[in-house]
This record gives structure tokens, sequence and C-alpha cells, in this order.
């Protein structure tokens, strides 16, 4: 670092999220973006120049041998997760990479070991832990005046074909347990405790994409808190992820950074954090993790459990 200033570089920067980032790490007063990469030079050029980054190159391996880079974002195909978050902490740098930080239980452990192994903060970019929304309830729980009894939710998309959230051509395939799913049962454990019971059905394989467009998956808390969570690609209609909250007080719905009681009245949130953007409450928790040297919130660690449960549920399902 200079001058306290965290130096980060965001790969995958001419992605959907990428662009995210990029616009949370402008609000960021102690973050400065040094390098953006990705796969093409023409799209990292024009992102480069759009957010006054000096340096835009091609691939990880580029950034990593950069001196200019104290910590790296990763925006990129989930297949790549887990083996570039290793890479990163190997040359030395702070990560966060985007969710999940793996599409296979082995690989999740094994990058919990490369985590644990170095003194670089190692992030994963569970979204749902830092909007106001969810935070609100979280505080809510943690001062004793509201637990979770059941929850709702309903992950809805419609993408028959391989196209990303900006409506443009994917490389890869998305996946609803390994990437939507992992949304909600992080939550879930967060909000109600440790998961002690999981079950998961799908449906029919997609003869191109090779997944399965529609899951169900049930989750029971230590608590005794129940979870149901319906995810599609086949839905035609507003797409996202939205959460009912049934409470032993309260019942609160949550749309991304967004919270409404059980009747549908839109609370006040802006107080809960400095920024009403869950992405940017994420960046600026990874910036402060490495300014003051401890364990983000969402670290690998805080985490894994979620992808042990993803893990247990694609054993079901195959």
């Amino acid at each position: 670092m200079t001058n306290d200033m965290v130096r980060v570089a965001v790969v995958g920067a001419a992605g959907a999220f990428g662009m995210k980032h990029l616009d949370a790490l402008a609000n960021i007063p102690d973050a400065q973006v040094t390098v953006v990469s990705g796969t093409r030079p023409g799209p990292t050029r024009e992102v480069a120049e759009k957010y006054g980054v000096s340096t835009a190159v091609v691939g990880l391996d580029a950034v990593l041998e950069r001196d200019d880079v104290d910590a790296v974002i990763l925006a990129t195909p989930t297949g790549l997760h887990a083996a570039q978050t290793q890479a990163v902490l190997a040359a030395g740098k702070h990560v966060q990479v985007e969710i999940p930080v793996a599409d296979s239980l082995a690989d999740a452990e094994a990058t919990l070991a490369a985590a644990e192994a170095s003194n670089r903060v190692a992030m994963v970019g569970h979204t749902r832990r830092f909007n106001p929304s969810h935070q609100l309830v979280h505080e809510r729980i943690a001062a004793g005046e509201f637990a979770v009894q059941q929850m709702d939710v309903q992950t809805y998309f419609f993408r028959r074909s391989n196209t990303n959230a900006k409506g443009e051509p994917r490389s890869w395939t998305d996946h609803l347990l390994w990437h939507h799913a992992a949304h909600t049962v992080d939550l879930f454990a967060y909000q109600a405790g440790r998961i002690v019971q999981a079950n998961a059905i799908r449906g029919p394989i997609h003869p191109e994409l090779g997944i399965a467009m529609d899951m169900s998956v049930q989750l029971k808390s230590e608590t005794g808190a129940l979870c149901t969570l319906s995810l599609s690609f086949n839905n035609e209609g507003p797409f996202g992820t939205f959460f009912r909250y049934i409470g032993d007080t309260a019942t609160y719905v949550a749309r991304y950074d967004d919270l409404f009681n059980g009747a549908e009245e839109q609370l006040d949130v802006s107080h809960v954090a400095v920024s009403m953007n869950g992405i940017e409450l994420q960046d600026r928790e990874f910036v402060s993790a490495i300014r003051e040297g401890r364990e983000p919130n969402s670290s690998i660690r805080q985490v894994i459990d979620c992808y042990r449960v993803l893990g247990q549920l694609e054993d079901q399902l195959s």
C-alpha cells in the first residue's frame, strides 16, 4: 500500500460485475484502481478509459507480476474462481473473488487451505451479507428483537440462452446450485444459524446448456428455522432474488438493498450503512480489512460451510 491507499486491480473488468465493482470503488476514498484486466484488449481499454484507470492488461498473470497492485477483485467466470484465487494468494496479494469461491467442494476446500496458509485477506462476494436490507434484519437478530422462523426465497431469471446480466453472450455457463443457491444458503446460516439438514430436487437438464433450469432447495438450521428456496432460469417477469423473512415478531421482505414489512410498506434502511449499495459496502469491507489487518466479513473461512452444504446437495442431485 502507498499512503494508506489500497491499490486494486479488477480482473474481468468489462463484464457486468466488473463494472459494478469499478462503480463501487470510485466511491471508496482509500481505494485506487491501478489496473483493469480482461480477455479482450479492445473492451478492456474502453473500460480503463471510462473509469480513468491508467493501465489495461490482458489476463491474470499480467496483473500478478505488477508491483502497483496490493489487492485483486476477481469478476471472472465461475470455473476460474478457485484456481485464480489461489494464484492471487500465491503472488502475495489480497483477493476478493465474486461468488462462488468454487464450483466444487474439493476446489472450495483447496482454496480455503491456500487462504489459511497465507497472511492475506481472502474474501468472497457474498453480497447478501452487505445489502442494507439484510444488514437491518441481522442487527435485529443480534439484538434479540427478531428470530427467523422461516425464510421463503425465490431466485428467478429468464436465461434460456447463455447470456450475462447485461444480456451479452457468455463464454461459460451459469449454475443454479453453485452460484445462485450459494447466496441463499450462506445468508440463511448467517441469519438463522448453522445448517443441519439440506435437501434438493431439480428439473430436467437443458439439452444445450447442460444444466438444470429449475431447482428446489429446503434447509433447516440448528435453531429449527426453515428455508425454502425456489430457483429457475425459465421465469418470465421480474428477475432476481426476493427474500421473505417470517419471524417471531415481524415479517420482512428484502429485494436487494430495499426492505419492506409484511404489509409491503417500505422501511427506511438509509441509516444502516454509509451506502445503499450492497456491492459498494462489500468492497468497503474488503478495503477496510486490508488496511486494518483483520479478517473480513465473508472471508473464505466464514463462508466455507455454505460450500459444504452445496457439496451435500450436489451429491443428492447426482
